[in-house]
C-alpha cells in the first residue's frame, strides 16, 4: 500500500526535493492514521481555471487519497503584490473587489476535484497583514539582492534595464512565510515555482519550525496544440467552466500522443489502469478514438454531470460523425449590415476579428454550409447559419 501511494504521488512530477520525507508522513499516516499538511497557493489573478491548473488540483486530490489536509491557500495578500515568476515587466496589482470575485470562483472550482471536507481554505492576509515593519524587516533579512537575482526572470530583467519593482523581490518570502506559519509538510506547485517553493524550506530552517517541508513540482500541461502551454491568450485551453459540449469536443480533438499525457496528468484512473488501456491500443483491441471519448466522458462529467457528458457525445457524434448541425444552437440579430468578421465576434464564436479574418483565409469559416473566402464580406438583410471550425455554430438574424 505504501508503494502505490509512492507511485501515485509520484505520477506525472517533473521533480520531487525530499521524497524521503513524503515517505515517512505515508507511513505514520498508514501504521497511526496520522494525518499531515499539503500546502498549495493560488493567486486569484482571474475568475476561471483553465484544466491546465487543474494538475496541481488533481495531486492535491491524491495526497487526499493517502491521509493529507490539503491547505489550500488564497493568496489575498500577495495578490495585491503579483507574482513574477516568468514575468517580463511589473503585474498590475489587482482590486480588492477582484480579489473578493475571484476567490468565490476558485472554490467553487477547485471543489469540483478536491474533498471539501479533507481541504482547510486559508487567506496568507490573515498573518501577513499583521507581519508589520519589524516583521517584515526580519523576513527580507534571509535573502540577498545577489540569491534573488540569480532568478531568470529578475536577472533578464535587470541585464534589459527593465524596472523591477522592490515589492517583486518580497513575493517570494512572502510565499515562504506562508510555510512557515502554515508548519506545511508538503508544498506543491509549477516547476516555474521552484525558486518560491525552495523559498519554504529554507524560511521553515530559519524560523526554527522543526520542520523542513518536500516540494513536489509539476510539468505545465500543453495546450490542445501539444506544443505551447495551455492559456487562454494562446487561444489552446480547455476551461473547466467551458459548456459540455465544447470540452467534450475540445478534449476530443487533443492528438494520440497528447492523449496519454493528459491520462497522466487529469484522469483519476489508476497507473494499472491506464497502462492496461494503453496495452489495449498497441495490441488493437482498443481504438485509440474511444480510448479519447472516455478521457473526454470523464474530464466532463467531472465538471458537469453524467449526463451532460452522455449528451455532449451523442451531439458530437451527430455533428461530426453524421455531419447534422446541432439541435441547440445559440441565436443573435443585429440591425443593418455587418462585416463577417464583427459578426462572427459578436455571435461569440471568434474571440477577434483579426482571427476570424485568419480563419476565413484558411477555409475554417461557413456560411449556410458554404466556406467563405472573401473576409471583407458585408452580411445584408437575412438570416445566418455561422460555422467556425467544427464545433462553433451560431444563427444570426441581420435586420
Amino acid at each position: 500500500m505504501l508503494q502505490e501511494a509512492l507511485n501515485e504521488i509520484s505520477r506525472g512530477t517533473a521533480e520531487i526535493i525530499d521524497i524521503e520525507r513524503i515517505e515517512k508522513l505515508l507511513k505514520a499516516y498508514f501504521d497511526d492514521g496520522k494525518t499531515y499538511n499539503v500546502k498549495c497557493g493560488f493567486d486569484p489573478t482571474a475568475p476561471d481555471l483553465h484544466l491546465g491548473h487543474t494538475v496541481l488540483l488533481q495531486k492535491l486530490a491524491t495526497f487526499q487519497k493517502y491521509g493529507a489536509r490539503i491547505q489550500f491557500l488564497i493568496g489575498s495578500f500577495t495578490a495585491t503584490i503579483g507574482d513574477p515568476t516568468g514575468k517580463s515587466a511589473t503585474r498590475k496589482v489587482l482590486t480588492q473587489e477582484d480579489i473578493v470575485k475571484n476567490i468565490a470562483s476558485y472554490t467553487s472550482q477547485a471543489f469540483k476535484i478536491l474533498d471539501e471536507s479533507k481541504t482547510d481554505i486559508v487567506y496568507n492576509n490573515e498573518w501577513l497583514d499583521d507581519l508589520g515593519a519589524a516583521g517584515m524587516l526580519q523576513l527580507a533579512s534571509n535573502l540577498t539582492v545577489a540569491r534573488m537575482l540569480e532568478r531568470d526572470d529578475f536577472s533578464k530583467r535587470y541585464a534589459s534595464q527593465t524596472p523591477i519593482a522592490v515589492s517583486e523581490f518580497m513575493y517570494p518570502l512572502l510565499q515562504g512565510y506562508d510555510s512557515v506559519h502554515l508548519l506545511s509538510d508538503v508544498e506543491i506547485g509549477g516547476t516555474d515555482q521552484k525558486f518560491n517553493l525552495l523559498m519554504g524550506r529554507q524560511l521553515q530552517k530559519s524560523y526554527e519550525v522543526k520542520k523542513q517541508q518536500a516540494v513536489l513540482m509539476m510539468p505545465i500541461l500543453e495546450g490542445l496544440d501539444g506544443v505551447q502551454k495551455m492559456s487562454k491568450s494562446l487561444g489552446n485551453y480547455i476551461g473547466v467552466t467551458d459548456a459540455p459540449n465544447d470540452m467534450f469536443g475540445k478534449v476530443l480533438s487533443i492528438s494520440d500522443d497528447l492523449m496519454w499525457r493528459y491520462f497522466e496528468l487529469l484522469s483519476s484512473k489508476s497507473l494499472e489502469e491506464i497502462a492496461e488501456i494503453k496495452a489495449g491500443v498497441l495490441d488493437g483491441s482498443l481504438h485509440p478514438k474511444k480510448v479519447k471519448e472516455g478521457l473526454a466522458l470523464e474530464i466532463t462529467e467531472r465538471f458537469h454531470t453524467p449526463e451532460a457528458a452522455q449528451i455532449a457525445k451523442v451531439e458530437f457524434d451527430k455533428v461530426h460523425a453524421k455531419s447534422q448541425i446541432p439541435t441547440d444552437i445559440p441565436e443573435f440579430s443585429c440591425d443593418g449590415e455587418i462585416w463577417i468578421a464583427k459578426a462572427l465576434v459578436d455571435c461569440n464564436i471568434e474571440p477577434s476579428t483579426s482571427q476570424a479574418r485568419r480563419d476565413i483565409k484558411q477555409g475554417g469559416v461557413k456560411i449556410n454550409q458554404e466556406k467563405v473566402s472573401d473576409e471583407k464580406l458585408q452580411l445584408s438583410t437575412g438570416e445566418y447559419l455561422l460555422q467556425v471550425g467544427k464545433r462553433k455554430f451560431a444563427k444570426l438574424k441581420v435586420s
